[in-house]
């Protein structure tokens, strides 16, 4: 602390140790330029605006008169009085020997930062889709991985990153999405992104930019395909599926050039596209001129075979792919890829760079690590035991408490379909029960156009463990047995 001991009204800077209230300080300022008669009431009106805005926190040590006089330049008497005169309005408190301290009395009009993170409705029983269990996040590893990445990380490699991410990162994932996926991976056409949404976004506004105005979606789909590529100023059509996937018929009739897939494990249906209309697929890309966007968002995770490969690899030219870890690490890391054609990948970098300048280096890096080390396909190995456990657990608990319901889709991904019979609807009056009982179900009619025939519903069950999924089902079907009230 420095001590002018004048009067000169020459302010120093505050205490080392006054940290808290530093940026306070500089508001009481104007107090010591003040009119000597009015210097006092200017003090006391500063701190008394300090405590209540929140510039001074309740809990803030202050400092003692002698200091704070000898830095704004005024007599101790004037900063005594002033703290006499707020420890008697209860802005302030003061401990004998201990100092004067901001009281907790005031309620202070500091703004709060609100949490607007999607969470779950704190349901009893929460089976809505597209949530994994974040319990399985690999801590340990993942911690290691960061020791391993900051102790090696270069000083260089801090600096502004190659838009398409780090070149140790790219040779990873195309080694491991190669191996895993069956897709053909350059590692100069893969970018790194913000998970399959700023995926998805870039290629809309690099479509945008192309002239083109509209891209197909599947129908019923996820509902942020319409939402993202509209941010990019690019509509988008829903296209209806049959038994093999998108039908190639009303795909022709639209007149698009770009349509949207999850051919692996369509979402929300389960289904899996057949070889023949991936075939067609791809053969209505080349006729047109046109380009597949492959959302493969839950591909490693097949259960009663090996996963189907993904699309991309019959004709990378014709496929963007998209991917991510949101289903099997954590969607928080928002880390996810894009593999590109040849003709769109400089276009799609460029708007990368200018979107923000890169994603996150040392992010990368450790995911980087992870993979090379062997800790993301052990990763991928705990998750498919746990959610092949799951699934199970749910497709038992529905024969049991909901005879007759029927589970549609292939046995993989993170949700099922169950048509359940006529007796429990309609549909309307069996998720309201559902809602009162505390149960959270979503019906595939939200997803899209769907046919009104009864109660179908997309449950989630990843995130539940085996025991809470059969409970969930109880609870369920106790809430909406037919006559139940």
């Amino acid at each position: 602390m420095t001590s002018s001991g004048t009067s000169s009204g020459e302010a120093h800077g505050p205490p080392a140790d006054s940290a808290p209230w530093t940026a306070a300080w500089e508001l009481l300022l104007p107090a010591a330029s003040a009119p000597a008669r009015a210097r006092g009431r200017t003090l006391q009106a500063a701190l008394r605006e300090a405590v209540r805005t929140g510039r001074l926190a309740p809990g803030t040590r202050l400092p003692s008169s002698r200091e704070l006089a000898a830095d704004l330049g005024v007599s101790r008497g004037l900063v005594t009085e002033a703290y006499e005169q707020l420890t008697a309005e209860g802005y302030l408190r003061s401990d004998r020997g201990a100092g004067t301290w901001v009281g907790d009395a005031v309620r202070s009009a500091r703004p709060r930062a609100r949490d607007l993170a999607p969470r779950s409705p704190g349901a009893r029983a929460d089976f809505l889709p597209g949530t994994p269990d974040l319990s399985l996040f690999p801590r340990a590893a993942w911690a290691a991985a960061q020791r391993g990445v900051l102790a090696e990380l270069p000083h260089h490699a801090l600096g502004y990153p190659d838009p398409r991410g780090l070149p140790r990162l790219r040779t990873a994932l195309a080694e491991l999405l190669a191996r895993r996926r069956g897709v053909v991976a350059d590692p100069e056409r893969i970018v790194v992104v913000s998970g399959v949404a700023q995926a998805t976004a870039l290629l809309g506004f690099v479509l945008h930019a192309r002239g083109v105005r509209t891209v197909g979606v599947e129908d019923p789909g996820s509902p942020q395909h319409d939402a993202l590529y509209a941010a990019a100023g690019v509509g988008t059509i829903p296209l209806p599926l049959d038994a093999e996937g998108m039908a190639t018929g009303p795909l022709r009739e639209a007149g698009v050039r770009v349509v949207v897939t999850t051919p692996a494990h369509q979402f929300p249906t389960g289904i899996a596209y057949s070889a023949r209309r991936r075939a067609e697929l791809l053969d209505w890309a080349r006729a047109v001129d046109g380009l597949v966007v492959e959302d493969d968002y839950d591909g490693d995770f097949r259960y009663d075979r090996a996963p189907v490969g993904a699309l991309q690899g019959l004709d990378p030219e014709r496929v963007a792919y998209t991917g991510s870890v949101s289903k099997s690490l954590a969607p928080g890391l928002r880390l996810g890829w894009l593999l590109v054609p040849r003709a769109l990948a400089e276009e799609v970098v460029e708007r990368k760079r200018t979107m923000d300048l890169g994603h996150p280096t040392i992010d990368q890096a450790v995911f980087a690590r992870f993979v090379e080390r062997g800790d993301y396909d052990r990763q991928l190995r705990r998750c498919q035991r746990a959610y092949r456990e799951r699934r199970d657990a749910l497709v038992s608990a529905l024969e049991e408490h909901l005879p007759g319901t029927e589970v549609s889709g292939i046995a993989a991904g993170l949700h099922v379909i169950a048509a359940l019979p006529n007796a429990y609807g309609p549909l309307e009056r069996f998720v309201g029960r559902a809602g009162a009982a505390g149960v959270s179900v979503r019906p595939l009619a939200d997803h899209g156009r769907v046919p009104d025939d009864g109660v179908r519903l997309v449950l989630g069950y990843a995130h539940l463990s085996p025991a809470r999924i059969r409970e969930g089902v109880r609870l369920l079907a106790h809430a909406v047995a037919p006559g139940a009230v």
